[in-house]
């Protein structure tokens, strides 16, 4: 995971490239509490991959209190975020990302592939 953080005013803005996954996801959480409870834009137009662990930090910062903007998330980060509800608990700038699941919501209502349904399953019993 690489991040990279640009400030302007009161505003900071995250990118993420790579896998937001166990072992990873606390580079996220430690470049964004550093900021001292400014507001965030999180640039997930990079991430290839997010697991239990990488939703477990988008979570908590939202739990403490961080205003967090989603932007641009890959197709299967927002896939994910739709899937299991979390689509309604961030505010997500989607622009690309709302075409292409408009024409898969079959696809979103039964998993493709089996680490994706273990995943929901997973997040499910938390």
């Amino acid at each position: 995971m690489n991040i990279i953080v640009e400030s302007a005013r009161d505003v900071v803005t995250v990118r993420c490239r790579g896998r937001l996954v166990r072992g990873q996801e606390t580079a996220l959480l430690c470049a964004v509490f550093q900021q001292n409870g400014r507001d965030i834009i999180l640039d997930l137009s990079s991430v290839t991959a997010i697991d239990a662990a990488g939703i477990g930090a988008l979570v908590s910062l939202q739990a403490a209190g961080i205003y967090v903007r989603l932007v641009n998330p890959s197709f299967a980060v927002c896939r994910l975020l739709r899937l299991i509800g979390l689509d309604s608990v961030f505010e997500i700038s989607e622009p690309e990302c709302s075409k292409e699941l408009a024409g898969c919501s079959a696809s979103l209502v039964s998993p493709v592939d089996s680490a994706e349904f273990h995943l929901v399953q997973e997040l499910q019993e938390s």
